[in-house]
């Protein structure tokens, strides 16, 4: 039985990323070469010199949602934390809410001082969450772009000056409530210099959100169960993976989000690569089959979590230990914030 506690590591506390670097391509990177087993130091501006042209790097394009909303109860004058999960349909919004224990069905919400978004809470849910209606004038994006703030996780205690920092160069479908990290080491410059040396950035949309925040509380990872995400992969993004991996080139997944879509897609679909839309609660641990995915960047992930899980099963359990305790030892920054890891 592969056990949770498999996946756990010490890491000193300093090492957590509290902010962004200036630079986004002055991060560390370690390359992990599953061939060679080797692990070698360098930065990521340097990511360009493993990739080949013919290649593709597949990255996420969904943007963060300003999705935490400071409310208050209008009959107690009680205030009430509501982060925005997911867009069940409508305005219906899966969310969670702290303190959960005073958002009873039926709970009217009201958020900024003219009332600009009022929320009812309408059904409770059994992980702790809470579906939510929301009532609001005009664009509901305009209004918590106003009103909302980013939703940093919650090891992150520093305040965020810029947004965009939290924000991929390339995001644009709004709808997560986290960034897909591994991303937010890219800059615009870096991406040119990528495409020019014949390498297509191809693009998919996963939407983060709540499996990012739920831990792993069971002893046996089998009995851990994935909250569902949206995902979605163009025809045209379709076609060209399909030729790229014609033509011999390599798919580089950019985050954990980039190879669940892919592997979700792939599996569904006898391993090809098609047009799809759809939720995905797709849990990969070691042992799984990889169809779609040749190599990935990602950056270093909590102890005893899914992506923990995720990114052991893309190479080996012992290999991604051993990685983790040269990145504490060389004292990269973690989460994030944090350093990446290119695995060929």
């Amino acid at each position: 039985m592969i056990t949770t506690k498999d996946f756990d590591y010490h890491l000193p506390e300093e090492l957590i990323a509290q902010t962004p670097l200036i630079d986004r391509s002055a991060s560390r990177l370690m390359v992990l070469n599953r061939t060679q087993h080797t692990i070698e130091d360098t930065d990521f501006k340097h990511v360009i010199d493993y990739l080949n042209p013919g290649d593709a790097l597949v990255i996420n394009e969904t943007r963060v949602l300003p999705a935490r909303l400071m409310g208050v109860k209008p009959d107690t004058g009680g205030h009430l934390e509501v982060l925005l999960l997911t867009n069940i349909e409508g305005n219906r919004w899966e969310t969670l809410v702290k303190p959960a224990r005073r958002a009873k069905i039926g709970t009217r919400i009201e958020f900024g001082d003219q009332q600009q978004i009022t929320g009812i809470v309408i059904e409770e849910l059994e992980h702790g969450g809470r579906i939510v209606e929301f009532e609001y004038e005009g664009i509901f994006i305009e209004r918590l772009e106003e009103l909302g703030q980013m939703p940093l996780p919650p090891y992150i205690k520093e305040r965020l000056d810029n947004p965009e920092r939290y924000q991929t160069v390339y995001a644009k479908e709004n709808g997560s409530a986290a960034a897909p990290t591994a991303g937010l080491h890219f800059t615009k410059d870096l991406m040119d210099q990528i495409k020019a040396k014949g390498i297509q950035i191809i693009p998919l949309t996963l939407h983060v959100g709540l499996g990012t925040f739920r831990p792993v509380s069971v002893d046996n990872i089998e009995d851990h169960q994935m909250h569902a995400e949206f995902y979605s992969l163009s025809e045209m993004s379709a076609q060209q993976i399909n030729k790229v991996q014609a033509d011999g080139g390599n798919i580089i997944a950019v985050g954990t989000t980039s190879v669940r879509t892919l592997e979700t897609i792939a599996h569904r679909n006898q391993g090809k690569i098609v047009s799809e839309s759809g939720w995905t609660d797709i849990f990969i641990t070691p042992g799984f089959e990889f169809k779609a995915v040749d190599h990935l960047i990602t950056n270093f992930h909590l102890p005893q979590s899914t992506l923990m899980m995720l990114v052991s099963a893309f190479y080996s359990r012992d290999a991604i230990m051993e990685a983790y305790q040269h990145a504490v030892d060389q004292e990269y920054r973690f989460f994030s914030f944090g350093d990446a890891m290119l695995i060929l």
